[in-house]
């Protein structure tokens, strides 16, 4: 159920990357235009110390982040305000997630989905708020979201939850956690890729070209960053500017110099293959 306007709500975006962070701004200012955009991190790190110095009632919170990611950074974050996970996880966090008593979006974030996360934070930071004015009335001190320099203890039920998810991390390793959508801008707007649909990356000076079928993007991530994101069975460095998804080759062949070249379903590019990377083609 939708719940009325709550004033001065006050919301932090955390992601490594800027064009998410723009794109859900302008989404939440569709679906909740009284929030207010605290601020903004990058990184795991910079969310606790901006949380800390803003003081927001919510954090709206990446996964998958250098350094300190999200998982780390929410055991601190929770204790400070809510916490709604960005994340592109698996099926079996995100069941553990509609067990908790914290909230996810998943990559890409849908509309509708965004806006129920949306009314059920309202609920909550409301009963949060009238909890602290009985105990205010009551004269017994009472610790809110926006006391720095005090903290709320963490919920059980959260806690639990975010044991649970540390543990599976420790347990899989990066498996669950390999990048599952690439973000590109596209004018003003932001587009989620699935890497399904990626047939390969190239590097192209100071930005990497995104190849599916039916399009080309640019990013800023290197190829380097990508290769230790992506799933290595899934996508091959073959060349120090190239990176291709296994299954979208579809043959390949020698030239008369005897260099590799990789043909690829759905495209007429051919991508060399070094001399460094031409075991993984050793049959030929």
């Amino acid at each position: 159920m939708s719940i009325g306007n709550i004033s001065a709500v006050r919301a932090l975006l955390v992601d490594d990357e800027a064009p998410m962070r723009d794109w859900l701004r302008s989404r939440l200012a569709q679906v909740w235009p009284e929030l207010e955009i605290a601020g903004e991190a990058g990184n795991g790190i910079a969310a606790i110390e901006q949380a800390q110095a803003l003081q927001p009632d919510v954090v709206f919170l990446d996964i998958r982040m250098p350094g300190k990611n999200g998982i780390e950074a929410a055991a601190q974050l929770a204790a400070m305000a809510q916490v709604v996970f960005v994340t592109a996880y698996n099926e079996y966090a995100i069941a553990a997630f509609e067990r908790g008593a914290m909230d996810y979006l998943l990559k890409p974030v849908d509309a509708e989905r965004l806006a129920q996360t949306c009314d059920r934070l309202k609920e909550r930071i409301s009963e949060k708020r009238k909890a602290a004015e009985a105990a205010q009335a009551q004269s017994r001190p009472a610790i809110t979201a926006g006391n720095a320099s005090e903290t709320l203890p963490v919920a059980a039920d959260v806690q639990t939850m975010l044991t649970q998810l540390i543990q599976q991390q420790m347990q899989q390793g990066q498996k669950c956690d390999y990048l599952r959508w690439v973000q590109a801008s596209v004018g003003t707007s932001l587009r989620m890729i699935s890497t399904k649909e990626i047939l390969f990356f190239k590097s192209d000076e100071k930005y990497t070209l995104v190849q599916t079928e039916q399009a080309q993007y640019l990013i800023r991530k290197s190829l380097k960053e990508l290769e230790d994101e992506l799933d290595p069975d899934e996508f091959w460095r073959i060349h120090r500017s190239s990176l291709v998804r296994v299954s979208a080759i579809s043959e390949v062949t020698r030239d008369f110099r005897g260099r590799q070249l990789v043909s690829i379903k759905g495209s007429t590019e051919k991508l060399e293959v070094s001399r460094n990377h031409t075991h993984l083609f050793q049959q030929m």
